[in-house]
Order: structure tokens, then C-alpha cells, then sequence
């Protein structure tokens, strides 16, 4: 089963991290990512630009209508993602702890909806 899992950061707190602090953080992504692609668990992956480059579009009454920015004004933001292959959900969370986000962040786990 595929499951999504979306990582939520303070964007504040990441750009506010010393340049050793966040070159370890990187170095624990990469680390990370090769051991998800090597047990065969990674389907696709990626950080995010941040927030400031976001548009979020709704339609109203036939209408397009575009805000700057993210949807809602939270403390932690969307950052990245995987889509991973698990075997369940237990190996799904297991997985996710394992994201280097984790520790300061949290993460979103979520069934990939299979349509027949």
C-alpha cells in the first residue's frame, strides 16, 4: 500500500538554524532517502520552495480567485514529502519516525486513496 507522508517544519526555525545545524539536517535527509530507496519503500520525494511562493486558487461561483501565500496561517508549514510503498500502516509509521523532521516537526502519514 502507498502512503504519503507530508512533513510540516517551522520555516522560521529552519532558516533560523546555525549552518552546521541545518548542513546535519541535510546530511540525515540524504541518509535517509538512500536507505528508503535501497529497501525498495521510496516511490517519489521532494522538499518544497517555501511559503512566500505559494498561490492558493479556489473557485467560487464560476469565479478563479487567487491568494499569495498558503492556505492557512499555521506555526509549522508543509516542507516535503514521500510517497512510500509500505506494507501496512505500522511499517508506514515506522518509516515516518524515522524522518529526520520528526524531531522537530511532525509528520503526516496518509493512505494513497486506490481507485478500481
Amino acid at each position: 500500500m502507498q502512503y504519503l507522508m507530508m512533513i510540516y517544519d517551522n520555516e522560521a526555525e529552519f532558516g533560523a538554524m546555525d549552518p552546521a545545524a541545518r548542513q546535519k539536517m541535510m546530511a540525515d535527509y540524504s541518509a535517509f532517502t538512500q536507505s528508503i530507496i535501497q529497501s525498495g519503500n521510496f516511490k517519489a520525494g521532494d522538499a518544497l520552495q517555501p511559503t512566500t511562493t505559494a498561490t492558493t486558487v479556489r473557485v467560487r461561483d464560476g469565479k478563479i480567485l487567487t491568494t499569495d501565500g498558503p492556505f492557512a496561517e499555521t506555526r509549522e508549514q508543509l516542507g516535503g514529502y514521500y510517497l512510500v510503498e509500505a506494507k501496512d500502516l505500522d511499517d508506514a509509521l515506522a518509516i515516518a519516525a524515522r524522518i529526520p523532521s520528526a524531531k522537530v516537526g511532525s509528520i503526516e502519514v496518509r493512505p494513497i486513496m486506490v481507485y478500481n
